[in-house]
């Protein structure tokens, strides 16, 4: 009868632990995706910093959120998002030093770097002005937003689940019958 009590003891550890870590593991995905998916729901674009020509004010590895606005409204001081150079690809995240309103084009500066970007951008190359930066979180986004960081959370969520439901069931088992 002894053994019998220390085994449902175990057990009932056993579940506790079980179910702890899947909500630890529950909890870890839930504090990495929230504020990587809903800015988005709330029409915020998020980048990752990956140059130092913001620092020290958005260092490397920081993610951006910039909202759309009318090119027209940026001022200067305001840190722009916007696409570089002639039908490029690349987004830059400089600060606006003058906006020229009568040829529609904002000259820009890293906070870095010694003097304005040598080109102005265009008011069709931007894409918004910076909202929020958060210093870090930039490093884990490319590896969530690619299919093999899909699979890692949805793999993590799946062991969430499973150890929350191996922990209720040993808890089940050390219920007394009656």
């Amino acid at each position: 009868m002894g053994t019998e009590v220390s085994v449902k003891k175990s057990r009932s550890r056993l579940g506790t632990l079980c179910s702890g870590f899947g909500l630890v593991l529950l909890l870890l995905v839930v504090i990495i995706c929230l504020p990587l998916t809903v800015p988005r729901f709330l029409g915020y674009e998020l980048y990752a910093i990956v140059s130092g020509s913001m620092e020290p004010s958005i260092p490397i590895g920081s993610v951006v959120y910039a909202k759309g606005v009318v090119p027209d409204e940026i001022e200067p001081g305001d840190v722009v998002v916007f696409y570089g150079g002639h039908a490029s690809d690349t987004v830059i995240t400089h600060r606006a030093v003058e906006n020229h309103r009568d040829t529609q084009e904002l000259l820009t500066k890293g906070d870095a770097n010694e003097g304005n970007d040598v080109f102005p951008i265009s008011y069709s190359n931007v894409i918004g002005r910076v909202e929020l930066s958060i210093p870090m979180l930039g490093f884990l986004l490319p590896l969530i937003m690619n299919i093999s960081g899909k699979i890692y959370l949805a793999g993590i969520l799946g062991a969430g689940v499973l150890f929350r439901i191996l922990g209720s069931r040993l808890r089940e088992q050390d219920e007394p019958e009656g």
